[in-house]
């Protein structure tokens, strides 16, 4: 009974949140073209309204333990599902989010993204890339805002501790901006098909200063992103 209740919910979540999505990215696109202003809060708003139909429709409960950061800081979250990814433009003040290159190929949502601010990651395109990436990211830091990194890379499994990827120790040194770690444990929830009802915490990890040796810099956000992988 609560499987069938459970995929009942996630059917409803998948109509209505994805359709309220597609309405949102027509909006931005309409927002691009017209009024650029208005994109910032209609992301917010996709943010907020990713939130709404994960409490009010799957039953998740969402907490969150710790101050948020403020400001040009590097932020590393644990990456377990979609769920921390949609979530960020509402957790966090107008966030730089470093993305996959592929997504920006997205109709509509890719042109979107791009004038939002959002950091194309293209690992297989070379220096020149990686240049440009860090100019990006330094923009956006300049400008006050904070940037989002998945230092693992893709979304891992619920209690999976992978390495953290070689690119991240390098991009800590070049930005030498402060790391704020936050633990999430998604997974268990958000991840399958069927979504199931419970809490999903977010932990926010003490801020690590910049300018530290790659061992240590990378032991210290892999152990504080997985604090609630148990």
């Amino acid at each position: 009974m609560r499987t069938l209740l459970a995929a009942l919910r996630s059917l409803v979540f998948y109509v209505l949140f994805y359709g309220g999505s597609a309405a949102l990215v027509v909006a931005s696109v309409v927002a691009v073209a017209a009024r650029p202003g208005w994109l910032r809060g209609i992301v917010a708003r996709w943010g907020r309204w990713h939130l709404w139909c994960v409490e009010s429709l799957l039953g998740i409960e969402v907490v969150l333990e710790g101050a948020l950061p403020d400001g040009p800081v590097l932020i590393a979250v644990k990456h377990e599902a979609f769920f921390e990814a949609i979530d960020t433009p509402r957790l966090f003040a107008f966030p730089a989010v470093f993305a996959k290159q592929e997504l920006f190929r997205i109709p509509g949502w890719g042109y979107s993204a791009h004038v939002y601010g959002l950091i194309p990651v293209a690992r297989e395109e070379g220096a020149k890339a990686l240049r440009q990436m860090i100019a990006s990211a330094k923009e956006r830091a300049e400008a006050g805002r904070p940037l989002v990194i998945f230092p693992e890379g893709t979304r891992v499994p619920h209690g999976a501790r992978p390495p953290l990827q070689a690119g991240f120790a390098g991009l800590y040194k070049l930005l030498r901006l402060p790391v704020v770690p936050i633990a999430v444990n998604s997974g268990r929830l958000y991840h399958a098909a069927v979504k199931r009802p419970g809490r999903i915490t977010y932990k926010v990890g003490e801020t690590i200063p910049a300018g530290l040796s790659r061992e240590e810099i990378e032991a210290r956000v892999h152990m504080a992103i997985n604090a609630l992988n148990s």
